[in-house]
């Protein structure tokens, strides 16, 4: 597949899967303000383009997550994202593994951290919350360092689950089963279901041990109901004290929360407002990485999570300090619309967008971009 950008990634995958899991990996919360405020955030800002630089050579190799990696992106963890084509999950992390770049694997995976670590050379992180049941947190973390995944990534912005009006309309988390019009919908994308079907009826396959339910949509409500709502900072530090290898924090969009996750041990922040699915009206998170990396001093790694749609949101991104990106609808619509090819053509198609712009800024590598920082933009008026 030709790389035609993820916005005809996006229609492609519109077109292909049923409306209840369009709706799931498109929506978000209340009005989607915020969904819409994270592009516009980058739409703010234009690289400078530099002239008479030898640029015959460009390393987009950079070091995040406690490793270096060829490129300055990760797939983000994407709940249910085995459900976008079949065998999803596993198509992306051989794609990941192949193009050098990490992959997290939501709690809300449909294959497991086992069967997806059996990937040749892919890099997981696993992302994970803190359930009520703190048994099933200590398995998971059990089972990931089993694994040898060095990584986990704990998502904290999830106290609640706030309306989420697509998701409300279609029954996704609130239906233990489909109901007559999900048939329907399913049933009017053929090639979708047939390709479901074909290894039976789909179960998030990372929740399996825990007995949550019988049937996906059943998984899923009772999975969302263990998130524990009186998560305190006590509770990282408990984690931190169990968990012996790197510690991402996903869902910081404050400074004082960043320098509290550094305080406690976390080696990275993720700078996210969960793409708009949690607080709205939120900050876009590209507005707050300039304040957190600021506080932050340097000591604490920074990825920037929501919005990021083309190489020059990622050249925008490292510029204003953070040390990589992810990526997580564009990952799932790149599956949806082509598979395996559709997401390799992602990943090309936005590694060699990157690399154009930061040779056309006068620059080579990610510490050519770092050393000029925020003088390699310009707002735009």
């Amino acid at each position: 597949m030709d790389h035609h950008g993820i916005a005809a990634l996006h229609r492609r995958a519109d077109r292909v899967l049923p409306r209840i899991f369009r709706d799931y990996v498109n929506g978000g919360s209340h009005s989607e303000r915020t969904v819409r405020a994270n592009r516009r955030a980058f739409e703010r800002w234009a690289v400078v383009p530099k002239c008479l630089v030898d640029v015959s050579d460009c390393d987009l190799s950079g070091s995040f997550l406690g490793a270096t990696h060829r490129l300055p992106f990760m797939f983000a963890p994407l709940g249910f994202g085995g459900l976008m084509c079949p065998d999803g999950e596993i198509r992306a992390a051989r794609v990941a593994a192949s193009a050098g770049l990490p992959m997290a694997v939501s709690t809300f995976a449909i294959q497991s951290l086992e069967t997806l670590s059996r990937v040749p050379g892919v890099t997981l992180a696993a992302q994970i919350y803190v359930f009520r049941d703190r048994g099933i947190t200590r398995d998971m973390l059990r089972r990931a360092e089993s694994c040898g995944i060095r990584n986990i990534i704990l998502t904290v912005d999830t106290p609640i689950t706030p309306l989420r009006l697509r998701d409300v309309r279609n029954g996704f988390r609130n239906l233990t089963r489909p109901s007559l019009r999900h048939v329907l919908s399913m049933a009017a994308h053929p090639r979708w279901t047939a390709g479901m079907l074909r290894n039976g009826m789909p179960k998030i396959g990372n929740l399996a041990p825990y007995g949550m339910g019988s049937n996906l949509m059943e998984q899923a409500r009772n999975a969302a109901s263990q998130i524990d709502p009186t998560l305190t900072w006590k509770d990282l530090d408990w984690l931190r004290s169990v968990w012996p290898g790197q510690l991402a924090v996903k869902g910081i969009m404050d400074a004082g929360d960043a320098l509290a996750c550094q305080k406690a041990g976390a080696q990275t922040v993720i700078v996210s407002n969960h793409g708009g699915r949690q607080m709205d009206p939120a900050p876009s998170s590209l507005s707050v990485l300039s304040d957190i990396v600021e506080a932050l001093k340097g000591e604490t790694d920074v990825i920037l999570d929501g919005g990021v749609r083309w190489g020059g949101d990622v050249v925008t991104a490292l510029a204003l300090g953070a040390k990589a990106v992810g990526i997580g609808r564009p990952w799932a619509w790149a599956l949806a619309a082509g598979g395996e090819r559709g997401v390799r053509s992602l990943v090309d198609g936005l590694g060699g967008e990157i690399r154009d712009v930061l040779r056309l800024g006068g620059m080579v590598d990610l510490a050519s971009l770092r050393a000029q920082g925020v003088a390699a933009l310009r707002p735009v008026r």
